[in-house]
């Protein structure tokens, strides 16, 4: 502070601006420690001029990481976001804040869903570097999802209701196609549309993220003779599941080694309705694959046979066994949308308007990324396998760790947190549970009312109906 007036007021007023300086720089429960050596440096600060130039009490960085925090610890209101604010303030003695939540939402209305973006992608990429190859290449898999969304007209507008659902009597869905890596698990990209939107052109719009020396790793749903020649167009090999409709005989093509073939595939006659015509024109009227197939068995279990067809044509580089041991490792993809939907409750989202739930999905994907980097660096560090270390207790293991950092006096206590916590994630690993069954079905029964077949409004309760009534009262009545 330069100012030759007041000068007995000089030390009080220069204390002041220091600590009104230091809890603007101050956010919520420390977490940026956690998420600052996978972001780049600034990416969160105060824009120079435009919607986040102003000094508010919700600027860019408390937001995010208030933000942030809602995600990694679900059924958080906002409300509590606000009490978090407040208490931030009555520790420092800045004066008091309103209790109301409109100004925090609104600073989340204003959040640059670019900056969210570039905060996942560079998560993802400080993760991907402590990532090891198959052969050589690095492996992705796809696959599809949905979330729901509340009922809100904007919603319904741009993501519809399925349609059998009535009006009034359903919930928006999203759907996502999600590009993770193989070696950490992390989000590389995604694609989200309507119901009306497949998952082949959704994938569409992501082939940008698909470089020379990917290894793309999907189901059957995937398996396109335009989709392996556009991928093969950019460098990048293939590995899907063979489609059921298109039968293959394994007594024809050029044998390579047992239930090893290679065929050659011919371009359909009809363009698909995802491609462009200037792309149509591009693909080669004949293809060549390699079809492998082999025997899934499970102790107890009918052996099942799996048909898989790739772009890898070399047996002696990429041998058949080592193909189809990579393929049993697709099943990690729907293990991470349990994580991401289950375990972090992303599977009904809050927001009420198409734009604050990009934004929601966003944070929900920086969260998980920073989850899994978090897991590969404590398995990196302490040598132990990243499959046996639980997500579930990683995310609790960070949310009370987060506390701890925000009590540290000092930068050495700090980081002697931090290793403590990677310590913490390493130990916490889940138990070896080799060809365990877990087939999709719900044990705990619904309650016994009705299902809402007509707006609430406009809905009328049938009392006499006694299937419905959970005790069967008039039974007890008599």
């Amino acid at each position: 502070m330069h100012t030759p007036f007041f000068l007995p007021w000089r030390t009080r007023l220069s204390a002041r601006g220091r600590c009104a300086q230091q809890l603007r720089q101050q956010s919520l429960c420390h977490l940026e420690l956690l998420l600052h050596p996978f972001r780049p440096p600034g990416l969160l600060s105060q824009a120079d001029e435009g919607a986040n130039s102003r000094d508010r009490i919700y600027n860019v960085r408390r937001t995010f990481f208030g933000f942030l925090y809602q995600v990694l610890k679900p059924d958080t209101s906002c409300r509590e976001i606000v009490r978090q604010v407040q208490a931030l303030f009555a520790l420092h003695e800045q004066g008091p804040v309103d209790e109301k939540t409109s100004a925090y939402c609104q600073a989340r209305k204003r959040l640059p869903l670019d900056t969210l973006c570039r905060v996942r992608v560079a998560v993802a990429a400080t993760g991907e570097k402590m990532a090891e190859l198959w052969h050589g290449l690095r492996p992705k898999l796809i696959d599809g999802t949905t979330v729901s969304a509340p009922d809100t007209p904007k919603n319904q507008r741009a993501y519809p209701q399925s349609g059998s659902q009535k009006p009034g009597c359903g919930f928006p869905l999203i759907r996502l196609l999600g590009v993770f890596s193989l070696a950490t698990g992390a989000l590389l990209d995604y694609g989200r549309g309507n119901k009306h939107q497949s998952e082949l052109r959704l994938l569409w719009k992501l082939l940008d993220q698909f470089k020379p020396g990917d290894l793309a790793v999907a189901d059957r749903g995937f398996c396109s003779y335009v989709l392996l020649a556009l991928l093969l167009r950019l460098g990048v090999a293939s590995l899907f599941r063979l489609h059921q409709r298109r039968p293959t005989d394994l007594r024809k093509g050029k044998r390579l080694g047992k239930n090893d073939r290679l065929f050659t595939w011919s371009k359909p006659p009809q363009r698909p309705r995802w491609l462009p015509q200037s792309w149509w024109k591009k693909i080669p009227t004949q293809l060549a694959v390699r079809v492998i197939r082999f025997n899934l068995s499970c102790p107890g279990y009918r052996p099942e046979s799996v048909t898989l067809v790739t772009t890898l044509l070399d047996p002696q580089q990429y041998p058949a066994q080592d193909i189809a041991q990579l393929y049993t490792r697709r099943w990690k993809i729907e293990l991470w949308f349990r994580d991401i939907k289950t375990s972090m409750a992303m599977e009904v989202l809050r927001c009420k308007s198409p734009q604050l739930l990009h934004k929601e999905l966003e944070m929900f994907f920086i969260a998980y990324n920073l989850i899994r980097c978090l897991m590969v660096q404590a398995g990196t560090t302490n040598n132990v396998e990243l499959d046996r270390m639980s997500f579930k207790g990683t995310v609790d293991s960070v949310r009370q760790f987060s506390l701890a950092l925000a009590q540290a006096r000092s930068k050495k206590k700090q980081n002697h947190l931090i290793v403590e916590l990677l310590e913490v994630i390493a130990r916490d690993q889940v138990p070896h549970r080799p060809n365990r069954r877990e087939p999709r079905a719900v044990k705990r029964r619904p309650k016994a009312h009705r299902l809402l077949n007509k707006p609430r409004h406009q809905f009328k309760e049938i009392t006499h109906r006694n299937r419905y009534w959970k005790s069967n009262p008039r039974k007890s009545d008599a």
